[in-house]
């Protein structure tokens, strides 16, 4: 029961904090970031359960392409015995030769058309993880100037300092919002490649999860800044 990512509590937890967000933040663009990402977790749904399911057409293309291989394969070994095959050694060498480099032909085949289905469900997840990537970033761009230093220490302000009308409540909020997006594109990433066992698929996803660990590590440095001077909420 618990030994699988559950998509639809994916989709609902995504749902649940673009609505605390908006609630907290009507006008923030991190509530229209976290829109996006609840988005991109019903697509993430459905890619998912495609990933997981067999491409019975792909397969049944493939399986009738290697035995029209090893038809032909065949063939060319009948000749080593037929009526009209070779009658001499140079003749039995040549084509003993070129059954060899129609064997490895056909190998290198049947290795390619096996792959076929891997590597077309590979592409797919690697776009959607790349996806994953970028937001990641967006949403460390999002809390870049959310600085509690300024909440501690004060300090005056330049023609270009950014705007800073948030309490420290709400700015730690802010915060906590931000590494639970984070958290939410690793989760999504890790969907992806729970029935995909692609080694690169799943070495791109793992960078996507390493990538949203490290930039909310450096958020919650921030975090307990804050909590460190916020005397408590009683």
């Amino acid at each position: 029961m618990f030994r699988k990512l559950d998509p639809e509590q994916i989709v609902e937890t995504a749902s649940r904090l673009e609505r605390r967000i908006e609630e907290r933040f009507p006008d923030a663009g991190l509530g229209k970031l976290a829109g996006e990402l609840t988005a991109v977790t019903r697509e993430a749904r459905a890619l998912s359960a495609w990933l997981a399911a067999p491409n019975k057409p792909l397969r049944l293309g493939v399986g009738l392409a290697i035995v029209a291989l090893f038809v032909v394969l065949l063939t060319a070994a009948a000749t080593l015995r037929g009526a009209s095959g070779p009658h001499d050694w140079a003749d039995w060498l040549q084509s003993l030769e070129a059954m060899v480099n129609d064997a490895v032909f056909v190998g290198v085949a049947v290795y390619f058309l096996l792959g076929l289905e891997t590597r077309r469900k590979r592409t797919r997840a690697l776009a959607a993880l790349h996806v994953l990537r970028s937001l990641a970033h967006i949403v460390d761009m999002h809390q870049l100037t959310k600085d509690p230093e300024r909440i501690v220490a004060g300090g005056p302000s330049t023609p270009s300092s950014p705007e800073r009308t948030m309490s420290a409540f709400e700015l730690t909020r802010y915060l906590d919002y931000s590494t639970e997006l984070l958290a939410i594109i690793s989760k999504v990433a890790a969907l992806y490649v729970q029935e995909l066992a692609d080694p690169l698929t799943v070495a791109a996803a793992n960078s996507v999860e390493e990538l949203a660990v490290n930039l909310s590590r450096a958020i919650w440095q921030k975090i307990v800044i804050l909590d460190r001077v916020t005397p408590p909420t009683p």
